[in-house]
């Protein structure tokens, strides 16, 4: 991720859960905050109900590939969670991509409001 930071801290992630707002589909949830600064920080959770270690790992890595390659189309100074949801299981890397394309698109933190 070039222009993006990942988030670490767990009081990072109660930040961006309590104050930012949610939007989600069938496979993922995303929270989204504005956090002020010139960067994005992405942050990743997955539960143990999805799946053991093997799994999440495979989740969070689409996640994290998927926004890597649209990265330069997100808005800038962002704090975004995404959190997966059981069917994340199963998807593929398309269904993923798809579904954060679409949450971006629907929060408009997509440039140009998510066109």
């Amino acid at each position: 991720m070039l222009f993006s930071d990942s988030m670490k801290k767990t009081s990072d992630f109660h930040n961006v859960y309590e104050n930012g707002k949610s939007y989600a589909n069938k496979f993922i949830v995303i929270y989204v905050w504005k956090n002020g600064s010139s960067s994005n920080k992405v942050g990743i959770s997955c539960s143990k109900k999805i799946g053991n270690s093997v799994v999440r790992h495979r989740f969070a890595r689409l996640v994290r590939e998927a926004y890597r390659l649209h990265e330069n189309v997100f808005n800038s100074g962002l704090d975004i969670v995404v959190v997966a949801r059981a069917c994340a299981r199963d998807a593929g890397y398309h269904d993923i991509e798809d579904s954060l394309l679409s949450l971006a698109g629907k929060a408009r933190i997509m440039q140009n409001g998510g066109d």
